[in-house]
């Protein structure tokens, strides 16, 4: 990995060749890309996770250090994983964020342990369906818990209250101007997200959930919209490094 990246970067002054120096520029506009792509995903996956949205960027740029280093894998994930959001958001709903801190760790330790003695070719036993099923699931648990949030809404704390309750949430936004305005621009925003693609030169420049958060963004602020909005403060006063009393909590479970 080291002698790889010495070689770019020798590429791009020019000692190599010019190959060196096309892949060396092709790479920095890959991961630029992908930097401005993986930011609003990570608060967007933070918030859906109850937990600050500080945290996301955490993981985003740690994740993304570590994983930069890395050997390459096609089972490997290297970005914020949406399909986690509903696992994450129990586990703080029932033991805390710091505690989150703890339960991340263990699953780090455990498939460290599990790749060092050869078990994942084991998970090709699972059959697709039981994934496909499982993701399918997920995602309409992700999607129902969203429609509150697009609506300026609380939502309940269980998957399937947040399935049945979406009939009274569209009655109750029905009959509130504010949540009909955080409607519109999470709708709006939905729109860019979709024909953004069409625009080749735009998508060129810039990456479509960028600029679908940063128009919704504009419109926000501009007719200074009464809707909900994401507070990032300090990165460094959202990590809170668990102690011992949140292991201590986890083994009485």
């Amino acid at each position: 990995m080291r002698n790889s990246l010495l070689d770019r970067f020798r590429g791009a002054g020019g000692t190599s060749g010019s190959s060196g120096a096309g892949t060396f520029r092709a790479d920095f506009t890959a991961s630029l890309v992908v930097f401005l792509v993986a930011v609003p995903l990570c608060v967007g996956v933070a918030v859906a996770s109850g937990v600050p949205a500080e945290l996301g960027l955490i993981t985003g740029i740690v994740g993304g250090l570590v994983t930069g280093f890395l050997p390459g894998s096609s089972l490997q994930v290297s970005g914020p994983a949406a399909g986690l959001t509903v696992l994450v958001y129990e586990a703080v709903e029932e033991y805390g964020v710091a505690a989150l801190g703890v339960l991340v760790l263990v699953s780090g330790l455990l498939q460290l342990g599990m790749g060092a003695l050869g078990l994942g070719r084991w998970f090709r036993a699972i059959s697709v369906a039981v994934v496909q099923g499982m993701l399918a699931g997920i995602g309409l648990v992700l999607i129902a818990g969203q429609l509150y949030s697009l609506a300026d809404a609380k939502a309940p704390s269980s998957g399937l209250d947040k399935i049945f309750s979406i009939p009274q949430l569209v009655v109750d936004a029905a009959g509130s101007a504010d949540a009909l305005k955080a409607v519109a621009v999470g709708a709006g925003t939905i729109v860019v997200l979709v024909l953004w693609p069409r625009f080749r030169r735009g998508a060129k420049v810039l990456p479509g959930p960028l600029a679908a958060v940063a128009l919704a963004t504009a419109v926000t602020a501009i007719f200074d919209l009464p809707i909900a909005r994401v507070e990032v403060k300090g990165l460094l006063d959202a990590i809170q490094p668990p102690g011992g009393s949140e292991f201590q909590d986890l083994a009485e479970v």
